[in-house]
């Protein structure tokens, strides 16, 4: 047999999506899937860009500028401005989503073997694309007896090595919705300057935050040059499939070494700029009555689990995802379990491990993720479906 690469065998399932086969075969039974284990939201795309989109038919599609159309670049020095976030259209480079954002910050900015620090639980495709880039990820812990708040900064300090280049922060955060507040950013400051370190802070879902305010890593000033902002319109315009997202830095020397990477995949999609041109015209209540809704969806869900007997979430300040302990030996078994064995009312559900959003050996085994992404009466019905199922599962602790 002929043998594939070690960066193969190193390259981890998605705890996301490893278990789409056991939900299709559910699904084939007749089973209704509730879907709370991936990040795609039922809220409408904004017609303001499926229109554009029609409105733009060319015969013949052309490559765009290999950092993103120039008029959409110049559109997004707006929209961040609205953000207090003051920056040029140079300082911009449209991605192919925010996984090409991350891999292309990875890899212009760390060699081979070098270390990058990332709160745990993290998003699981970080670790995917450190082991694409070769670079190593050094995990510190946060807990969910404290809500997933970010872990003493002496606990982030004593990690630093000689090999260390980075620390990467997602705000608010996937997995666990936690919204770092200004405090703990500030402290992450001081510590990137003090050590000369890469401050990657990964803001896809700056729009959605409930009762705190969001606040981007781009606004420090002293920290300017170590920042680089990962982005995505994905969930801030439910608009998942255009794969569409941006990398933003005043590093000039950073932005002109991503460059060739960027040029050496030619350009991002054309019609996904297009639409996501016309969405910065979208008005501004439009994020009004979107976070009003994805509020009102965490507050249904938070509080049904924390009913259930023996089921521990904290609230989560952002983001549309949420981490949960249950009364389970083992995530991955009771996840596999959900699909292949339980039905309530026809119906079960799927959610996503959570071993996977850790680096550290062992850990999340009782945690599950959950993605508010479906309406308050199919999150209700998941919720009736999971309740039944921990009564009867086998692995009950």
């Amino acid at each position: 047999m002929l043998p594939i690469s070690n960066r193969g065998s190193l390259m981890p399932e998605s705890p996301i999506r490893k278990l789409a086969p056991l939900a299709e075969a559910a699904k084939q039974k007749g089973l209704t899937v509730y879907h709370l284990n991936i990040g795609q939201p039922d809220i409408a795309t904004p017609e303001a860009m499926i229109k554009a989109v029609k409105d733009n038919i060319s015969p013949v599609i052309e490559y765009s500028h290999s950092a993103g159309n120039d008029s959409y670049r110049r559109k997004l020095v707006s929209y961040y401005a609205k953000h207090s976030i003051n920056i040029q259209h140079s300082d911009i480079i449209i991605t192919t989503g925010a996984s090409e954002a991350i891999l292309f910050s990875f890899l212009g900015c760390l060699d081979v073997g070098d270390e990058v620090i990332i709160p745990e639980p993290f998003y699981a495709n970080y670790y995917a694309f450190a082991v694409v880039a070769g670079i190593k990820v050094i995990p510190v812990s946060s807990s969910i007896t404290d809500g997933f708040c970010l872990p003493a900064i002496e606990e982030i300090e004593a990690k630093i090595t000689s090999r260390t280049k980075a620390i990467l922060i997602c705000n608010p955060n996937n997995p666990t919705g936690y919204l770092y507040s200004e405090q703990e950013l500030k402290q992450l400051e001081e510590l990137v300057i003090k050590y000369n370190l890469y401050l990657f802070a990964d803001e896809a879902y700056r729009e959605f935050c409930y009762g705190g305010k969001h606040f981007s890593a781009l606004q420090f000033n002293e920290a300017a040059q170590h920042v680089i902002l990962v982005d995505s319109i994905s969930k801030r315009y439910s608009a998942c499939g255009l794969r569409l997202g941006a990398i933003v830095t005043k590093n000039k020397l950073v932005i002109d070494t991503i460059m060739k990477f960027a040029q050496a995949r030619l350009s991002p999609p054309y019609y996904a700029q297009v639409a996501a041109e016309a969405a910065i015209d979208l008005p501004d209540d439009y994020f009004v009555v979107t976070k009003a809704e994805y509020k009102n969806r965490r507050d249904v869900l938070v509080q049904r689990l924390n009913a259930m007997q023996d089921v521990y979430c904290p609230n989560p300040g952002g983001a549309f995802y949420a981490m949960a302990k249950l009364p389970i030996d083992d995530c991955d078994k009771f996840c596999a379990w959900l699909l292949n064995e339980f039905s309530h009312n026809n119906t079960t559900v799927m959610l996503a491990p959570g071993t996977g959003f850790y680096g550290t050996a062992g850990m999340g085994k009782q945690e599950v993720r959950f993605a508010y992404v479906l309406n308050t009466e199919a999150t209700n019905a998941a919720m009736d479906c999971l309740e039944a199922a921990l009564k009867v599962y086998p692995g009950r602790r």
